[in-house]
């Protein structure tokens, strides 16, 4: 798989919370390949079905990695200019200077401007501008923004995916569609192993804002056991080791509260047997990815986290390692390709501890 060439189609098109139909069609296709069947559900989640080889009724494992962004939202018009409010985290202090495209009646290029600090008050000439005050200039005269800007239509950073070099690449909206591509990997790698395992590979919507495509998700296909793919932080100078993860050095498996130990487990015996370089993640607070929600759906889902670092988080410039992704669609589906008739009562909650 060219996941090169993947990841520049998924990060390059548009898929703000709530608004995922550019890049929808694109994992819809790219999943398409390997499964039995695709479809969209009611909220908007990409369902790739792939059958295992295993009797009626065999049991199934649902994959999630979501396919929306981080974006910008338009509040007000002032004079020409746009105000806006953010959908999900971006922080403040990335945003100046950004090239944007606003989707208004046409598509319009902008820029995310702040007046220069020669002209400040000095209180305020070392503090980053808040959200608030920022501005979009797309140039045109006041009458022509209002007729082609209204409140509500959506705002997307501009930028081509950027390959670095030590195999890396840069870009928007890594965060999650790094995942995405893994779990391309998977279903291309499940292809060429037995797997008596049912597989729903769901690009899921809404996990920057509400969880939503992973709880409507899991409630409609209600898998024995769930697997969510995310990304995690990587080391980088200014943030703390014990937080962070090396690029390159393979996905992190997580441990935690959310997640069945036993699950971990596996994925842990999974990479060793693939003699795959891999790293554990200590996860101790609830909430933060996919997972949480399978985790809670129904009675209760038995949930996995694989993450993938990533620097620069919640920026235009999202920095992974190509073979953390290719690791960890590869670690995904030697895990699937293990589940038997037995995997079920292995996870009884008899974890032999005092």
């Amino acid at each position: 798989m060219d996941i090169v060439g993947l990841l520049k189609r998924l990060t390059e098109a548009d898929g703000v919370s709530g608004y995922e139909h550019q890049v929808r069609a694109i994992v819809q296709e790219s999943f398409g390949c390997f499964a039995d069947r695709t479809y969209v559900d009611t909220l908007g989640n990409v369902v790739a079905v792939k059958r295992g080889t295993g009797p009626d009724p065999r049991p199934a494992v649902m994959l999630a990695a979501h396919m929306d962004e981080i974006g910008l939202i338009v509040r007000e018009l002032e004079d020409g200019f746009i105000h806006f409010e953010q959908v999900g985290g971006y922080d403040d202090r990335v945003l100046p200077g950004q090239e944007v495209v606003v989707h208004g009646r046409r598509t319009l290029t902008g820029v995310i401007g702040v007046p220069p600090p020669h002209i400040l008050p000095r209180a305020e000439r070392d503090k980053p501008f808040p959200c608030d005050k920022l501005l979009v200039d797309v140039g045109l005269p006041p009458e022509e923004v209002s007729r082609l800007v209204r409140v509500g239509d959506l705002i997307t950073m501009k930028g081509d995916l950027i390959e670095l070099k030590g195999g890396l690449v840069a870009g928007k909206a890594l965060d999650d569609r790094a995942s995405v591509a893994a779990v391309a990997v998977c279903l291309e790698e499940l292809s060429r192993l037995h797997h008596t395992w049912d597989v729903y590979a769901v690009a899921t919507v809404q996990e920057e804002v509400t969880y939503g495509g992973a709880i409507t998700g899991t409630y409609g296909i209600k898998p024995q056991i769930g697997i969510a793919l995310d990304v995690t932080f990587a080391r980088q100078p200014g943030v703390p080791d014990d937080t962070t993860f090396e690029l390159g050095k393979g996905p992190t498996i997580n441990y935690g509260p959310n997640f069945h130990p036993k699950l971990s487990d596996g994925l842990v015996e999974a990479a060793k047997a693939l003699e795959m370089a891999w790293q554990m993640e200590p996860s101790p607070r609830p909430g933060g990815t996919d997972a949480y929600a399978i985790q809670i759906s129904h009675e209760g889902i038995p949930a996995a986290l694989v993450s993938i670092p990533v620097r620069n988080m919640h920026t235009p410039v999202e920095t992974a390692a190509i073979k953390d992704i290719e690791r960890a669609g590869r670690l995904v589906a030697a895990f699937i390709s293990r589940l038997d008739d037995n995997s079920m009562a292995k996870l009884a909650w008899d974890l032999g501890l005092e």
